[in-house]
């Protein structure tokens, strides 16, 4: 059953994925100021999360995994960040634990990439030793805890008890060595989800908005009856959840992640405080299509692309980019209003 699920979630991946023609991201935009003072070839932009110093600040997030397909993807996949030094989360190895032969399946990412940087991805409900276990099977350098009540309820084996999360997260922090990333997978996060993570102590976390890989929608089309269509847009989108966690970006390391299209949403992410974004159904998407090659060519050019927007930004690094003045617009200008949170600050940053 697990097998078949992963197969099912990368089917329904691709086949709702698209374009997105707009998105919250739309609703941001750069005051432009006619002199950057500064040339493309002075724009550093390596970042820093979980201790880890990356020299880009885009990653490939948790996708795949647990069936002979997968595989095959989590090869292609770990292939691309060997060769574009980029960190590579996996998918959620909670079909490996419970059938050892699906093991080679995750493996299979640090045979193709001995010296990268690698994330493991396990569920928030699942004890210590499991999480251990999983850390083990991919000699992980740190851990992606995953949040998914919605995705829970609504896919049809799903679990639906949820108490003791939060207290069985604090024990997986305390009870390892290697840094712990929690993450949503779709949903967003707010303001208060935020706080109770940093207050146990969780110093990564990853907001993973609305606006991309639907898992909502994706587990009603595989249910019989398909009655919780009306689930399939809950949540807060990417920017919103950054703009809830604007007052936190200075205690936590923030990922964003969810709906990023190109470049310019990975610098509006981090002018909004995140300071990596992570990437799923974009890469998996270029990589099933266009290739390997194909793939790592794209992103290079992301990379020169994004010292290109930092440059008429006048921001020689990652964290100059909170210093930029952006303006926020329409539904998200009253998103933010209604959730007290003041958007004439970020417009008047650089004064």
């Amino acid at each position: 059953m697990d097998s078949n699920k992963k197969d099912d979630h990368l089917k329904l991946t691709r086949k709702f994925y698209k374009d997105v023609n707009f998105s919250d991201f739309d609703n941001l935009k750069y005051i432009y100021h006619s002199f950057p003072e500064i040339g493309v070839n002075d724009v550093d932009i390596k970042t820093n999360i979980s201790g880890f110093n990356l020299n880009h600040p885009f990653f490939i997030n948790a996708m795949t995994g647990g069936s002979d397909k997968t595989k095959l993807i989590n090869q292609k996949l770990a292939i691309i960040a060997r060769e574009t030094d980029t960190l590579m989360a996996s998918g959620s190895l909670s079909a490996a634990l419970k059938d050892k032969s699906l093991e080679n399946s995750f493996k299979i990412i640090r045979k193709e990439n001995p010296k990268g940087i690698i994330f493991a991805n396990l569920g928030a409900e699942h004890s210590l030793d499991n999480v251990k276990k999983a850390i083990e099977i991919i000699d992980a350098d740190g851990i992606q805890i995953h949040i998914n009540s919605i995705q829970e309820l609504i896919m049809p084996e799903g679990d639906r008890n949820f108490k003791g999360w939060l207290k069985n997260i604090e024990k997986i922090i305390l009870g390892l060595d290697i840094p712990v990333i929690v993450k949503e997978v779709g949903f967003g996060m707010s303001s208060r989800t935020i706080k109770e993570l940093v207050d146990m102590g969780v110093s990564t976390i990853d907001i993973s908005g609305r606006g991309g890989t639907n898992f909502a929608k994706i587990e009603n089309y595989r249910r019989e009856k398909k009655e919780y269509n009306y689930l399939e847009y809950f949540g807060q989108s990417t920017v919103e959840s950054l703009l809830e966690g604007g007052t936190y970006s200075a205690k936590v390391d923030i990922i964003a992640s969810g709906g990023i299209r190109n470049p310019l949403d990975v610098v509006k992410s981090l002018s909004l405080g995140a300071k990596a974004v992570g990437l799923s159904a974009f890469i998996l998407d270029l990589a099933l299509e266009l290739g390997v090659d194909k793939t790592i060519e794209i992103l290079e050019s992301w990379k020169y692309q994004i010292k290109i927007i930092m440059t008429l930004l006048g921001s020689k690094n990652i964290s100059n980019l909170t210093k930029t003045d952006v303006l926020i617009y329409n539904n998200l200008k009253d998103y933010a209003e209604l959730r007290g949170i003041d958007i004439k600050k970020y417009a008047n940053r650089s004064k």
